[in-house]
């Protein structure tokens, strides 16, 4: 049976002299491994196509027990605005990973849309470490460890909240608080915002950077709580960020 998904090629893995196993990541079917023969040829036209973060349209032989067979690919966008971009393109490669182990654990099928409508941002020229404290945030409940945004985690209360918490993993109100660390009320509204907004209709977002420094803190230290994922492409990116001076 000959498919035509919409995908994105999160890895590769050779195979023999010339062939190589792409992981696609698709809207319609999730995560599918499939068989690229010759494709590492100088002469086959699939071999530019065949290469990681290839964003289209994938005309494969589908076997839904056994790795399928690509046929042929319809580039959809080659997101030249983040690959020519070292910094874009590092955010890329730890969202990717990210993305790869969320659906590993939750092959929910909007995961796709929220990865991809992601990527579609960064490329677009939006800053790229909101839109991935955007995804991190939504992949959350996804990985089964959503932050409560409704209440105080301890008592439920839905005023006075003071501060959110990431080793209590929400809320606190002031009847509850004893010593964590206060968040400002700006960064406490934003972490809100970014768990319900729609990413495909951001059109700008303009946050200071002392603003996007305390999110990104009080993600990295929730997702080290909870998670339990260590990803070696984060702490690249991290030291790339301290190199480079970024944000």
């Amino acid at each position: 049976m000959i498919k035509k998904l919409e995908g994105i090629i999160l890895s590769d893995t050779p195979y023999q002299d010339n062939s190589k196993i792409i992981n696609i990541f698709t809207k319609e079917l999730g995560l599918i491994g499939v068989m690229c023969n010759n494709v590492k040829s100088l002469k086959n036209p699939l071999r530019t196509k065949t290469l990681k973060f290839t964003y289209g349209y994938f005309h494969i032989k589908y076997n839904e027990n056994k790795l399928s067979k690509l046929i042929d690919v319809d580039i959809i966008d080659n997101l030249n605005n983040i690959k020519n971009d070292i910094e874009k393109i590092s955010y890329l490669n730890y969202i990717s990973d990210l993305t790869y182990q969320v659906i590993k654990q939750n092959n929910d099928l909007n995961i796709y849309n929220i990865f991809i409508d992601g990527i579609k941002k960064i490329n677009e020229g939006h800053d790229p470490l909101i839109i991935t404290n955007i995804l991190e945030i939504k992949y959350l409940d996804y990985l089964g460890v959503g932050l409560n945004l409704n209440s105080c985690i301890k008592c439920g209360n839905k005023t006075n909240i003071v501060t959110l918490d990431p080793d209590e993993g929400g809320y606190l109100c002031k009847n509850c608080y004893t010593n964590e660390k206060i968040l400002t009320s700006k960064t406490i509204k934003l972490i809100r915002m970014y768990y319900l907004i729609d990413i495909s209709s951001i059109t700008k977002i303009d946050i200071k950077k002392d603003t996007k420094n305390e999110i990104n803190y009080f993600l990295d230290k929730y997702y080290e709580r909870y998670t339990g994922l260590y990803l070696k492409s984060k702490n690249f990116l991290n030291e790339l960020k301290k190199l480079n001076n970024w944000q």
